[in-house]
């Protein structure tokens, strides 16, 4: 028999094919079991229009059976066949695909669509196999032809005997190398793990021969090998079904079984879209952190299925970097796929599909912020780190879609409040949204700053976490309302910012004298207005907060170089402290410098912030006891 030479082109994509276009070998079986699924939705659509013929679904099938001794692997089905001329055509000329064509040339209805679009996936068996051989028997004929090949040398085609229409697959598995370890293509736990990860969703059974075990009768305690054949894949996937069909605990089941997270999802949102782009997607909102959640290890992206068929595990472009907690799984028929269906062409089907679904993500957020708060917050106290950074990354191109999901702890309300909350809040005469930052709420509670806002009757937003005030500069105002810090210089108070004037112009001389005490650890010292019971708080002037400077400071990236914060030192005048600090002006220059460095290390502390020298600050408080 003559064997028969891959046009010269083909020989080279072939090459290619086993060398190149793959990246992981398990496709092999993929893109084999797809090609017999279309086989059989291609006897579907012929019964459409040909009365002569019965299209009963349990009659087809996908077969999968391997022979150890032999190292064979044999993929079978019960679809449309190949005449020889088909094999010739579609076999013998690589990247010339047959359902492509059929796809062209057929309305196709119901649901189904054709998988294959190329004409190489077939191929792809040449990364694990020696010899491939085809033996097919096209539908409405009596002949039978067997299609081999060992590779880019060639192939033959030869008349031959099958008792069915049909076609199988006959892979003769290469032998292991010091490298590479072919024989787990031999293994059915293997198998049936490759086409549970790809192929679980192919509408046709996928049938195996799988060995069970069973007690023997007569032996208490032994058992028994035997052989049934079972159907290793779901066929009907979730997000195929109506959604009034499916309760709670079958999207529950549906998450464990795809191992999405370990615990129980917060919410789940399926959606059906049928306008320009068409596409099923099934997606989660956790209830915890994933371990490595926030590192670099970390891969966001949702799995990407085409007809039912796993094209990716995680396609990160499905997801914006601020909603990357969310797990699930996307299926579409108008993806436009590469050569080797593992990657997508970036294209606007793509973006269109990643566009909805940050929407209708925002919205479920939304939904559950107004109509679950104990479940929002469960949400949130997970993954309310990652909104805010998606608030400050991208400097702030983000903001408008991510603020109304913020959350902050109220000093009124003693619980987590939205912005829209807070500002539903003020009264009429109040001009901004403050806030006052720090480790924790307790602490900021103690907080000096804190008193004259709280005693004009205003809310206060506790800003806990280090990436809090970044995320509220960057978004400047809410609802034309600007945010204040507690600490900033100017409160907005107007009334008490000119007494505050007048208190400092009076003791000027004195508080010059401090600050020259102090030399560049702080900006200026002035008179406080903000103090009722404390002598003494930091307040900034300009965008940089003591917060901020700690936060920053903190960071490998900070490199040695200290940020620091224009820092302004506030005296209450009206603190029996304050009467001491002016009869040392006046009468003990020493006893001035040690209560100047007091005050000074005591706001520090106040501040969470490290006093310059610890030793120095202890001599001087033995100093004043003494």
């Amino acid at each position: 028999m003559a064997k028969k030479q891959f046009k010269a082109e083909s020989k080279r994509l072939l090459e290619m094919m086993i060398n190149s276009i793959y990246t992981q070998r398990e496709i092999f079986l993929r893109e084999l079991v797809s090609n017999a699924s279309d086989a059989i939705d291609k006897i579907y659509y012929r019964a459409l229009t040909d009365d002569n013929l019965v299209f009963n679904k349990d009659d087809y099938f996908i077969k999968i059976a391997v022979d150890k001794a032999a190292r064979t692997l044999t993929i079978s089905d019960t679809g449309i066949g190949m005449t020889k001329d088909d094999l010739e055509n579609n076999l013998g000329i690589i990247a010339n695909s047959g359902s492509f064509a059929f796809k062209n040339e057929t309305e196709l209805k119901d649901g189904h669509n054709i998988i294959g679009q190329f004409g190489v996936g077939f191929y792809s068996a040449f990364m694990v196999a020696d010899v491939v051989t085809v033996i097919s028997r096209a539908l409405g004929s009596e002949e039978a032809y067997k299609w081999q090949s060992k590779g880019a040398d060639g192939y033959t085609i030869e008349a031959c005997d099958k008792d069915s229409v049909g076609t199988d697959i006959i892979l003769q598995i290469k032998d292991n190398t010091e490298d590479d370890q072919y024989d787990e293509y031999l293994e059915e736990y293997r198998l049936k793990s490759i086409i549970k990860k790809y192929s679980d969703f192919i509408r046709y059974p996928i049938k195996m021969d799988v060995t069970s075990s069973r007690a023997k009768e007569d032996a208490e305690g032994e058992y028994e090998e035997y052989t049934e054949e079972q159907t290793v894949n779901s066929m009907v996937p979730i997000w195929r079904k109506n959604k009034s069909e499916l309760t709670d605990e079958d999207y529950e089941n549906f998450y464990m079984e795809k191992r999405y997270g370990f615990d129980k999802p917060v919410s789940h949102i399926h959606i059906k879209a049928d306008g320009a782009v068409v596409y099923n997607a099934i997606l989660y909102i956790p209830e915890n952190t994933p371990f490595d959640y926030y590192t670099k290890e970390y891969e966001k992206g949702l799995e990407l299925y085409s007809n039912g068929v796993l094209i990716m595990d995680k396609c990160a472009d499905l997801l914006p970097d601020y909603f990357s907690f969310v797990k699930g799984m996307v299926d579409s028929e108008d993806l436009s796929l590469n050569i080797s269906r593992e990657l997508l062409q970036h294209d606007r089907q793509l973006k269109a599909i990643a566009k909805n679904i940050q929407s209708k993500i925002k919205s479920q957020l939304q939904s559950l912020l107004k109509d679950d708060r104990e479940k929002y917050e469960k949400f949130y106290a997970s993954f309310g780190r990652q909104l805010k950074f998606g608030v400050y990354n991208d400097y702030g191109m983000n903001k408008e879609v991510l603020q109304d999901l913020l959350l902050f702890t109220s000093s009124k309300e003693k619980k987590l409040v939205s912005l829209d909350e807070y500002v539903s809040h003020m009264p009429e005469d109040q001009k901004y949204i403050y806030y006052a930052a720090g480790e924790s709420v307790e602490r900021l509670e103690k907080l000096p700053q804190t008193e004259l806002v709280a005693d004009k009757g205003y809310e206060i937003l506790y800003l806990t976490d280090d990436i809090d005030e970044f995320a509220i500069k960057v978004i400047l105002n809410y609802k034309d309302k600007e945010f204040k810090s507690v600490s900033s210089g100017d409160l907005g108070i107007e009334a008490d910012s000119a007494e505050e004037k007048a208190d400092t112009e009076e003791n000027q001389e004195l508080f010059t004298a401090m600050k020259d005490l102090l030399g560049d650890k702080v900006k200026e010292v002035k008179a406080s207005k903000r103090l009722k019971s404390h002598p003494v708080c930091l307040s900034t002037e300009g965008e940089l907060t003591i917060e901020m400077e700690k936060v920053l400071n903190a960071m490998p990236s900070a490199g040695g170089q200290a940020v620091k914060a224009d820092k302004v030192l506030e005296i209450n005048v009206n603190h029996d402290v304050f009467q001491s600090l002016k009869n040392a002006h006046e009468t003990d220059k020493e006893k001035l410098s040690l209560y100047t460095s007091l005050l000074y290390n005591q706001a520090l502390l106040i501040e969470g912030l490290p006093v310059g020298d610890p030793v120095e600050f202890t001599n001087d408080i033995c100093k004043v006891m003494v």
